[in-house]
């Protein structure tokens, strides 16, 4: 582990020295599950819902972090990460599906999202859009498709609020619109990243339909993230994200 005065001050990740090209999750336990898939895997840090391990895969060098729920922290993590010395960065992580055709464990790989994620409303105007690199998707794209794995693209809503509440939402207007998904980070990621000159994607694995109003509890008896299909889901949405950062690397060179 990293010395309290080499660590940076919210994730405790090392001040220098990580490799360029980072996988994000939100659960601590998923990232050790990631890292399980390195070679070399080594964890530097583990503070709060910040546990972060080097390692290669496929003769990359990544770093594999948590950010636990929510963009507000989930930003703190981008901002340590992008000090230390990464430069890419994809997030692996769950959604709920909102456009029709899309099952449980597919994969979405994100063009872009909605920014209702409650924290980047305060660092730039509204209009200001959250966008993947283009070079983020393609790589995504390929990965999937090498692997086999069913696979979507499109606009997803990254939202602050988890549960539903007593404000109306415009749930009706994004299934017209054909958002694909919906999520609480990656609208900060993307938003972050090219504000600051990084690279960024996203690719989300599908733990059911779960945009509030549009469960069907009695049908489905209510969100469960907790099952084959999506545990399947994602260690195959790991590889390709991972996948995905070989290709990034090596076409940088």
């Amino acid at each position: 582990m990293t010395s309290s005065i080499d660590a940076l001050p919210i994730t405790r990740v090392p001040r220098t020295g990580l490799p360029a090209h980072a996988v994000v999750v939100g659960d601590p336990g998923r990232a050790a599950a990631v890292a399980d898939l390195l070679s070399d895997a080594k964890e530097v840090s583990y503070h709060r819902e910040y546990r972060t391990f080097t390692g290669t895969w496929q003769g990359t060098e990544v770093v594999v972090a948590s950010h636990g729920v929510g963009a507000p922290g989930a930003i703190l993590l981008f901002q340590e990460l992008a000090e230390a010395g990464v430069t890419t960065i994809l997030r692996l992580g769950t959604a709920g599906a909102i456009r029709s055709g899309i099952r449980d464990g597919d994969l979405v790989i994100a063009d872009a999202a909605v920014r209702d994620d409650g924290v980047t409303q305060q660092l730039i105007p509204a209009e200001y859009p959250a966008f993947s690199a283009p070079e983020a998707v393609i790589a995504l794209q390929r990965a999937a498709r090498a692997a086999g794995a069913p696979h979507h693209r499109g606009v997803v809503w990254t939202r602050a609020a988890f549960q539903p509440g007593f404000l109306p939402l415009p749930g009706d207007a994004y299934t017209r619109a054909g958002i694909a998904a919906i999520e609480m980070e990656l609208s900060a990621l993307y938003v972050f990243a090219s504000t600051h000159g990084l690279t960024a994607g996203g690719a989300l694995v599908v733990d059911g339909a779960n945009a509030d109003e549009l469960v069907d509890r009695e049908a489905t008896g209510g969100y469960d993230p907790h099952r084959d299909v999506v545990a399947e889901g994602v260690d195959r949405g790991a590889r390709i994200t991972l996948d995905a950062l070989r290709l990034l690397a090596s076409a940088e060179h």
